[in-house]
């Protein structure tokens, strides 16, 4: 399974970017997809998750202003981020929980990360 996510880039402050991360291969079901960054005294914090029957959750410092979304058809899940702070600021990393139909068991993917930078 590979993960490939969009182009963030750099964005002002209260703009409405979105970023969006497809996953290729077969052979697997998709459970939860997410979306993580980097936060202070953690190694990653989760932005956003959404599980395979649409339920999601949100960290309180995006709850609000991001919303997650997946395509299940097109297995690729999408975070639309709206009124950005500069502390929005990070290296957001796509993460999506399988599967494999062929091991029997689940996999945790994560994306390459793609940066995302609000000026104020």
């Amino acid at each position: 399974v590979q993960l490939v996510e969009s182009v963030g880039g750099l964005v002002q402050a209260g703009g409405s970017p979105s970023l969006s991360c497809a996953a290729s291969g077969s052979m697997f079901i998709i459970n939860a997809m997410a979306w993580h960054r980097p936060a202070p005294r953690k190694q990653r914090e989760l932005v956003a998750v959404i599980t395979s029957a649409g339920s999601t959750n949100y960290s309180d410092s995006v709850k609000g202003r991001f919303t997650i979304s997946r395509d299940n058809a097109k297995k690729m899940v999408y975070l639309q981020m709206n009124s950005l702070k500069p502390e929005d600021t990070a290296v957001y990393y796509c993460n999506v929980d399988i599967f494999s139909a062929v091991a029997l068991r689940e996999y945790d993917y994560w994306g390459q990360g793609t940066q995302v930078t609000v000026s104020s």
